[in-house]
């Protein structure tokens, strides 16, 4: 099996991204969004099995990853826009949990995720605690990058 592409795993992002607020917003569940996504979309140039992995390890995480995100945050995650919440989430995720990928790629597509969806300064907050949230759980990483 070949390598995912950057931009395969980019969509699926993407996609998280749009499928953890369909969940906000309708309590879908995260099996019920997935095969909903993958039916409904064109899945050709997207990385479906990344995808699964990261919807499907956010929803069974998101105490733990709510519990990395909340000491960083200035407000109440219920004080979050749903684009915000879902960004962070992503990014957290593949900080504590996909340790392949890099941490500036992790925090990356995070921003770039607040960026396109979210509101006008969405992207400052993602960028400040996902940052935050690698320099925790990339220590070493983050250490050789920034020393």
């Amino acid at each position: 099996m070949k390598k995912p592409s950057p931009a395969s795993r980019s969509k699926a992002r993407r996609f998280v991204l749009q499928a953890l607020y369909q969940m906000h917003m309708n309590g879908d569940s995260a099996v019920e969004v997935f095969a909903q996504f993958v039916q409904d979309n064109d899945m050709k140039r997207v990385d479906t099995q990344y995808l699964r992995d990261l919807l499907l390890g956010i929803d069974a995480g998101r105490v733990e990853l709510l519990e990395a995100i909340k000491p960083r945050l200035e407000r109440e995650v219920s004080e979050l826009d749903p684009i915000e919440l879902s960004a962070l989430l992503v990014g957290a995720f593949e900080l504590s949990k996909k340790i392949e990928i890099p941490y500036r790629v992790a925090i990356n597509e995070g921003v770039e995720l607040a960026k396109q969806f979210g509101g006008a300064e969405s992207h400052k907050l993602v960028n400040s605690v996902l940052d935050s949230i690698a320099q925790e759980f990339r220590e070493a990483e983050y250490q050789a990058r920034s020393g």
